[in-house]
């Protein structure tokens, strides 16, 4: 019953994008056969109402109306432009994550099952809650610390949120699938293993303790840094359905005005946050990936405060060179090298011409010699590069499209700070520290290092990796000579598989049948 509940689940979704002109509003004129004919029937349901909204309008309502799992989707989907397309991934970007809130007796019930002490002992007072989201809401409470009365945060996870989830990634699953099926196009991106990384994301973010461990993470590798933090995390009171952390005093970074009134200066504002977003992501290869207005305040010192660590994203060693390489290169109008950087790192497929691909970047690198420095965004050169790599078959890399979607989002409160900020003058300093330390004479030596320390675990591993090879000489032995073998229940799981798959097949084409003739009747 659950993969007929997923049907219909599903069927619902798409009725309610479809009549609020979501999907009318997609680029449908690529599309072909029945994709492209369901493309065209949307847009007469959608009617009047849909077409009198911007798409950006569209798309909140409808997710609204879907409730928090597609509040989770919209904003995952907001950081795959290769899978919605950068316009609706910029319309979805946009999304307020802000639902109802439940009532302070369920937060409370919550708190208390999570960690296992009553609340009154936790906290001295603890309030109704002053907002909500999709997964937690937050309330402010007190504790009481060295004879010292401190004021903190409390994040509460929202009831019954894990069993909604679940329930509605079966929906995603199957139109994934769906997708895979019947738009052959789709393939190359992957659909399936998309939701899979939407369920996986959505397990982590659930769990309100790897929210902590990443602030505590960041908090220790930002020690030293002049101009950003993040609040403290208070660990006894943080489980796996609550965190408490420090309350942050501080003015919304979106709001100009005040931040003029209370002396601060913006053009000074939006040239740390850069720089700070620039050194977490070369230098740490760990970044806070939501850094949205809302989730930035102001102190009264000027230091910038980061909070709601739910998504971060991580970059290794290579992918820190080659954005820090494909960077660097367009400074210097070296688009060969940043075509072979593309190879090197086994993004673009070997079959393809180098000198090829370096033609297509030029076409990219330029148009942006030509136009003065602070009208230059990086954001939007990153989105370029990812449509003319596509054009050669780059693999899609997800660690590389949310690095996108943050620095689209961190430039884009830069430049609100600064209308005339100029993107590449301000990271200059951070890129070109990183290039010396890591592209140098010391990059080469910490490298060879690294080197030195595989060799030596590849000599330690030895020993266990030639018991192995022995082993799987003599299983491949037998198999030549008795051929490959099912035991019974794996055999009998084949024909279970097999069978189901039919009989829901034939379920889903009376579900199409129906939904047709339902479409039919209205149309009437």
């Amino acid at each position: 019953m659950s993969t007929l509940g997923a049907y219909f689940r599903l069927g619902r979704a798409g009725w309610v994008m479809v009549r609020e002109g979501v999907v009318a509003a997609l680029p449908g004129d690529e599309l072909d056969g029945p994709a492209r004919f369901g493309w065209r029937i949307s847009k007469m349901l959608a009617r009047g109402r849909a077409r009198r909204r911007e798409r950006s309008e569209r798309i909140a309502r409808a997710i609204e109306r879907l409730g928090p799992s597609y509040v989770k989707l919209g904003q995952f989907l907001a950081t795959r432009p290769d899978v919605v397309g950068h316009e609706i991934a910029v319309d979805l970007a946009t999304l307020q994550d802000r639902m109802k809130k439940f009532p302070q007796a369920a937060a409370v019930k919550t708190i208390e099952e999570s960690i296992g002490v009553p609340v009154p002992e936790l906290f001295g007072k603890f309030e109704e809650p002053i907002a909500a989201a999709s997964i937690a809401q937050v309330h402010p409470a007190t504790v009481d610390a060295d004879g010292k009365t401190g004021k903190v945060a409390v994040k509460v996870i929202r009831p019954g949120v894990r069993r909604r989830f679940h329930r509605d990634l079966e929906g995603f699953f199957l139109a994934a699938r769906l997708q895979e099926r019947f738009i052959p196009s789709s393939r190359r991106l992957k659909p399936v293993e998309v939701a899979q990384t939407l369920a996986q994301t959505t397990k982590i973010e659930m769990d309100l303790r790897l929210e902590a461990a990443a602030l505590s993470e960041m908090a220790e590798n930002i020690a030293g840094d002049p101009g950003f933090r993040v609040p403290w995390v208070d660990w006894r009171r943080t489980g796996r359905d609550v965190l408490t952390m420090e309350w942050v005093d501080g003015i919304r970074i979106s709001d100009i005005d005040a931040l003029r009134a209370a002396g601060h200066d913006p053009k000074a504002l939006a040239a740390t946050l850069i720089q700070s977003f620039l050194r977490h992501t070369l230098r740490d290869g760990f970044f806070h990936a939501d850094m949205h207005p809302g989730n930035l305040f102001v102190e009264a010192d000027g230091t910038i405060v980061a909070v709601d660590f739910g998504i971060v994203g991580r970059l290794g060693r290579k992918e820190r060179r080659f954005l820090a390489e494909i960077l660097y290169g367009f400074i210097r109008r070296d688009f060969r090298r940043v075509a072979e950087v593309h190879f090197e790192a086994g993004y673009v497929p070997a079959h393809h011409d180098v000198a090829a691909f370096a033609q297509a970047l030029r076409a990219i690198g330029e148009p942006i010699h030509g136009q003065p420095a602070e009208t230059i965004s990086m954001a939007k050169l990153l989105t370029l590069l990812f449509e003319v790599t596509e054009l050669f078959d780059m693999q899609t890399r997800p660690e590389l499209l949310l690095l996108q979607k943050t620095m689209v989002v961190v430039e884009g409160v830069a430049r609100s700070l600064d209308p005339h900020f100029n993107m590449w003058k301000t990271a200059e300093p951070v890129v070109g520290n990183w290039i010396a330390e890591n592209l140098g004479p010391r990059g080469m030596i910490s490298d060879a290092r690294e080197g030195v320390g595989a060799l030596l675990s590849l000599a330690r591993q030895a020993p266990d990796l030639v018991a192995r090879t022995e082993r799987l000489s003599r299983e491949i032995d037998a198999m030549a000579e008795k051929g490959l073998r099912f035991d019974a229940e794996t055999a009998n799981a084949i024909g279970r598989a097999e069978a189901r798959h039919t009989r829901w097949g034939r379920v889903a084409l009376w579900i199409i049948a129906i939904s047709a003739a339902v479409i039919a009747f209205r149309l009437i």
